[in-house]
């Protein structure tokens, strides 16, 4: 089901009801920046930081899964448009990339309904400073719905949703002597100036502060339910989207890696990346094999796609029914869209949890949800980190390190003025690695396969200009170097003061 502004008021009360009483959420929103297997997690989060408070969301897909019974989920897939509130102070700029849009217009994405019904959002800072100047009286809209009119009735038949609040707003900003009303329609009539302050105290105007700044935050009351309920939240390679998360709905990215983790665990006691879950469990009954590719799950079953036999056969599968309403991708593939991506997430670890119970230890035929959790408790709040430092950010403690091949120095001859761009042009033919300069004539390889280091190891043996070695720390490292040298210096003084005061003695 897709969700836009006009509609997500009339929605928010079901949905609250659906979250309240779900076993778990599948969520969908961002995506990655360029990984660096030199990147410490810290490190990946300042990039990150930069490229998620320059972007905005454009869509962000819940699928809420339902428990009947111990073997049938009923699911509520949610496609929702968003876009930064226009109520403020403050004008909300933000950046596209020419590659995304291309990507998902391929795709189908419908821009039309993200620039003309998105779903308003704010985080916690922006909702203190729109609030600060609603009761100073010193707000604006910053929106295209900018026009003043002057009559005694005017009505505005193409106005809907969200957008009949601005118009209000504008209006009542502009002219002293008239009131609005949007019981239907926007209506616009002439009134004194004292009739219009009685009718603005009055609980019956639509305009009230509270209304304004509950119409303001839109999708971040969605946001707060999933706080509240405190469910389990799923997602794929979730690193990017819980960043997006902090920053549009709660609060502006801290600067403090540390302090972003401790931020997440608060808001999501329980977080499962399924990524992280399948890199352990490679193989689950049913002959369900989830593969994460450019395409999605590369090789999930049709099963969970046609409505004409929406799941896998035997007893130990779980029933995933689509709800009324949002039965879509029960009848066709929507690769990157973001409802669909949740659904896929979510009926991944429905069926991890149901079909793998021989893998991962289970004895009972029909574990409960809390079981599941125990006998997966090693992946619970470990989000995939792709290509860097740690194999998965814990956030919940202390992250773990990842067990690369050894790395390999590359000393260079007789070759002045080489890049790293061009080192990796020379190595990138026979495998692939990242690169990293270590001094003037010397650079850093950092590979995943064992087999590509012992491949650069045996066919640079004899270069000419290329000399490659296994890295050692207390040889190759340059702090190390220095250290070696400043010490040998002091070692020096100490001798040369030595020699000369017992020198000055005799």
């Amino acid at each position: 089901m897709e969700v836009g502004a006009e509609g997500f008021a009339r929605h928010l009360p079901r949905l609250r009801r659906l979250i309240l009483r779900a076993a778990f959420v599948g969520e969908r929103p961002g995506r990655l920046v360029r990984p660096h297997l030199f990147d410490s997690p810290a490190e990946r989060y300042v990039k990150a930081r930069q490229s998620v408070q320059r972007f905005t969301l454009a869509q962000l897909g819940l699928a809420i899964f339902s428990a009947e019974n111990s073997n049938k989920y009923v699911v509520h897939s949610y496609n929702f448009f968003l876009f930064p509130s226009t109520l403020g102070i403050r004008d909300v700029e933000f950046t596209l990339s020419a590659s995304s849009i291309q990507f998902l217009s391929h795709y189908g994405f419908d821009y039309n309904k993200f620039l003309k019904d998105g779903i308003p959002y704010m985080n916690e800072v922006q909702e203190k400073i729109l609030r600060q100047h609603l009761l100073a009286g010193t707000w604006k809209v910053c929106s295209f719905y900018c026009l003043f009119f002057f009559l005694f009735f005017f009505f505005f038949p193409c106005v809907i949703g969200y957008h009949m609040l601005e118009v209000q707003l504008v209006l009542r900003q502009a002219l002293e002597n008239i009131v609005t009303d949007s019981s239907f329609q926007v209506m616009v009539k002439k009134v004194s100036p004292k009739h219009r302050q009685l009718l603005e105290n009055s609980s019956y105007d639509h305009c009230q502060k509270k209304l304004i700044l509950l119409s303001a935050r839109g999708f971040t009351n969605l946001f707060h339910i999933l706080v509240k309920a405190k469910k389990p939240l799923v997602g794929h390679n979730m690193f990017m989207d819980l960043m997006h998360l902090h920053d549009k709905f709660y609060r502006p990215l801290p600067e403090s890696y540390d302090e972003f983790k401790r931020n997440i665990h608060t808001l999501f006691p329980i977080i499962i990346d399924t990524k992280t879950v399948t890199k352990s469990v490679q193989k689950v009954r049913c002959t369900i094999f989830f593969v994460w590719s450019s395409n999605l799950y590369k090789n999930l079953t049709h099963p969970l796609v046609f409505s004409s036999n929406l799941n896998p056969k035997g007893p130990p599968c779980p029933v995933i029914a689509l709800a009324s309403g949002c039965s879509r991708y029960a009848e066709k593939k929507c690769p990157h869209e973001a409802g669909y991506d949740a659904f896929l997430c979510g009926s991944g670890k429905v069926l991890l949890k149901n079909s793998s119970d021989t893998v991962l230890g289970f004895v009972e035929a029909d574990p409960s949800f809390s079981q599941y959790l125990t006998v997966l408790a090693e992946h619970v709040n470990k989000v995939n980190f792709i290509r860097g430092g740690v194999s998965s950010i814990n956030l919940s403690g202390e992250d773990a390190p990842c067990r690369h091949p050894p790395a390999l120095v590359v000393h260079v001859r007789g070759w002045p003025g080489l890049t790293e761009g061009q080192i990796y042009q020379e190595f990138k033919a026979r495998c692939r690695f990242d690169v990293r300069r270590l001094s003037k004539n010397q650079f850093v390889l950092l590979s995943q396969k064992y087999k590509h280091v012992r491949l650069v190891l045996r066919d640079y043996r004899h270069h000419p200009h290329l000399q490659v070695s296994i890295y050692r720390h207390w040889r190759h490292s340059p702090s190390v170097n220095c250290l070696l040298q400043i010490s040998g210096v002091v070692a020096l003084w100490s001798l040369l003061a030595f020699v000369l005061g017992g020198a000055r003695s005799c």
